[in-house]
């Protein structure tokens, strides 16, 4: 299975991958999904929200135990950033089936869309979709850096972008959802242990940040004359990192565009991205406050006009404990940790049961080319996925 997607949306220059929402690579991916759904005859369905489920057991039956991720990408990103949470459902289903394991529950595995937001820049869309914390109508508005929405990209695809929405049947049929997914930090290199269980996620955000000033020629306007958006926007990234650093948090401004873009020319628009992720929803605020304070005293000195827009925003979440704790038991007590990245177990935590599983990842470097898992340590996930469902299915 590793070997059949490797190499699908994979950048022969960066050896990065390049998977987005609704385009060809997502469609081969997509495509995989269902083979490896049909190959093993399993029930092979896409709902409202164009993510795919592959089914052992009745769906319609209630109660079902889902587990799954996603296979779409950041820029460049890494192979193991949500391929490795369904390659494992897969075996760890093949191996409940080889032991003759016989679920009393419904299993399923989900590959859940557009869950990295690469194209039209919100995370979680088919999760959130799902769920309910994305409307239809902000749904329709998404726009790719091409002007494609959301719904022009889905039809392309082949899929009806007039029936998203929340599913509410759906979520009422699964009892829990369990994510195997790669550590994205060194946590488990750290402990010396192949598998961890997330305790929480950390509330995390992405900010818009516009610094408009104004257009004039490079080689003619003299310092004091320029209204120059680049400066504020470089003095923004230097105190986000600052702000979070002393509040214990994470800022990180990862993506910017600029306006006329030129190498001669005085940008008259500067739009920058900030990320910033923390412990609780108190400190993310403060430092987002702050990083916003600087951005504003700094465009005043610059004559540039700062305007922040929050374009989206995940409270804490605590995985359910009971769920949790029962996770860490069938695993012998495995060190239970938190993160700061989201994951669309996060998303279906305010509608349904959720735990997660990590795999270790011994340089912690992850959303990179250079992210990566020790294959007995991939094995070892997939032995305490399958004990897991077996645990929570079969007893």
């Amino acid at each position: 299975m590793w070997r059949d997607l490797a190499p699908i949306g994979r950048d022969a220059t960066t050896t990065g991958y390049r998977r987005y929402a609704w385009t060809g690579a997502d469609t081969d991916c997509r495509a995989w999904f269902r083979a490896q759904a049909e190959t093993r005859g399993l029930t092979y369905e896409v709902d409202r929200n164009g993510n795919q489920w592959a089914w052992f057991g009745d769906p319609a039956a209630g109660d079902a135990v889902v587990t799954g991720s996603h296979l779409d990408s950041v820029p460049d990103g890494g192979a193991f950033d949500g391929p490795l949470g369904v390659v494992s459902s897969f075996a760890a289903l093949d191996e409940l089936r080889a032991r003759g394991a016989k679920p009393a529950k419904p299993l399923a595995i989900v590959n859940f869309g557009d869950e990295e937001g690469a194209r039209f820049g919100l995370a979680c869309v088919g999760s959130r979709l799902t769920a309910g914390q994305l409307t239809v109508d902000q749904a329709h508005t998404l726009r790719d850096a091409d002007g494609i929405s959301l719904p022009q990209a889905m039809e392309r695809a082949g899929y009806d972008p007039d029936a998203i929405g929340q599913d509410t049947e759906r979520l009422a049929r699964i009892g829990a959802f369990v994510e195997l997914h790669v550590e994205q930090g060194r946590a488990l290199a750290d402990t010396g242990d192949a598998v961890g269980v997330a305790s929480a996620i950390w509330p995390h955000g992405r900010w818009r940040f516009d610094f408009h000033g104004e257009a004039n020629h490079a080689g003619t306007t003299r310092l004091e004359d320029r209204r120059d958006p680049m400066l504020t926007y470089a003095n923004t990234v230097l105190a986000a990192r600052k702000k979070a650093r002393l509040a214990g948090a994470l800022a990180t401004f990862g993506k910017v565009s600029v306006e006329p873009n030129g190498v001669n020319a005085i940008a008259s628009l500067v739009r920058g991205w900030l990320d910033s992720r923390a412990a609780d929803e108190k400190t993310l605020a403060a430092v987002v406050e702050e990083v916003e304070r600087a951005a504003v005293e700094r465009g005043a000195r610059d004559g540039v006009e700062v305007r922040v827009t929050r374009e989206s925003f995940t409270p804490v979440v605590e995985f359910a404990h009971d769920l949790r704790d029962r996770l860490s038991g069938l695993l012998g007590g495995v060190p239970v940790l938190p993160t700061g990245a989201g994951h669309d177990a996060g998303i279906l935590s305010a509608s349904v049961p959720t735990a997660m599983l990590f795999v270790r990842n011994p340089t912690g470097v992850s959303h990179s080319p250079a992210e990566t898992a020790g294959e007995d340590d991939c094995l070892a996930g997939v032995a305490a996925l399958a004990q897991v469902l077996e645990g929570l299915a079969c007893h």
